[in-house]
């Protein structure tokens, strides 16, 4: 790393750890709305991910009009804001306020597959509050294990990091996740896993994703379909009304086990994206649109963004 990276770095560590100790700090009902605020200006300041968000409306919503389409990506800097301030309150976060935060719904369905014994794979996406999700397990249930992709800036690493193992959760490096996700699994824990993200893996495959083709990851397939454990859907999604969360769990997917290794890895994997989208489609406003989903092409198609 040069030297101006490590300047950069630090600039950047020092920026992000005082906003969300300010906000840690502040009354929360201050906290809330300064996050807000702060998400509106990131909202001015990064004009590429809002080009990148309207395009991919574009590309998975071309029939909506121009006025929904600027409420779903300004829906998505508010909910990036909601993230951020329930981030910094972590250390506030405790077995009696949870409830406060966080209202569960089919959590049965966690319970049962967990009952299985072969470990639980909590599958979920960058939609709605995926880091209050796992912070709520801890307080209300257990901690869990939960696959995350590295920042590149390693100050910010460390410091996000410390927020998601507050309260006893552990995170697994993608980089390196192969073991550490297979010991868990045979120790009958749950593994959260982020699936919705362009990939570059070796063994990604393409399926259809709001009905194009989107280099997917096989990795949570695979390792159910060889271990047995359980794939439950999950996802905290902001009520305006109530004014908290619902975390709502679905059942296992019923995943393909014909003997055909490729083709239900295939289908497996499918099943994992369309269940997504669904989910995307009732709640557009919470997902991670400034993403570039669509980002890897099959051989011989044409890039979609420019």
């Amino acid at each position: 790393m040069t030297p101006r990276n490590r300047v950069r770095d630090l600039i950047e560590y020092l920026a992000v750890r005082m906003v969300l100790k300010m906000l840690e700090l502040l009354p929360p009902v201050s906290a809330k709305a300064l996050a807000g605020k702060v998400a509106t200006l990131a909202s001015l300041f990064t004009p590429r991910w809002r080009h990148v968000a309207y395009h991919n409306l574009d590309i998975a919503l071309p029939k909506t009009n121009p006025a929904t389409r600027r409420q779903i990506v300004n829906g998505v800097y508010q909910n990036l804001g909601r993230i951020l301030f329930t981030l910094s309150q972590t250390p506030r976060l405790n077995t009696e306020n949870i409830h406060d935060w966080v209202e569960y719904e089919g959590y049965d369905h966690f319970q049962r597959a967990l009952q299985r014994g072969k470990g639980v794979l909590f599958m979920t996406g960058h939609l709605g509050n995926w880091e209050l999700s796992a912070t709520a397990q801890s307080l209300l249930h257990h901690p869990m294990h939960v696959i995350v992709r590295s920042f590149d800036n390693p100050l910010i690493d460390k410091l996000i990091d410390g927020y998601r193992t507050f309260h006893g959760n552990r995170t697994i490096h993608k980089q390196h996740y192969g073991r550490s996700l297979l010991r868990a699994l045979r120790n009958n824990e749950a593994v959260g896993v982020l699936v919705d993200q362009n990939t570059t893996e070796r063994d990604a495959i393409f399926v259809n994703f709001f009905g194009v083709r989107a280099s997917s990851t096989t990795g949570i397939t695979k390792v159910a379909m060889k271990t047995g454990a359980a794939v439950i859907p999950g996802f905290a999604l902001w009520d305006d009304r109530k004014g908290h969360y619902l975390l709502k769990f679905y059942p296992p997917l019923e995943l393909a086990q014909t003997g055909n290794f490729e083709e239900d890895l295939e289908v497996n994997t499918q099943l994992c994206q369309a269940t997504i989208e669904e989910v995307v489609r009732n709640h557009p406003d919470q997902w991670l649109w400034i993403h570039r989903r669509w980002k890897r092409r099959p051989e011989g198609q044409a890039e979609l963004y420019f």
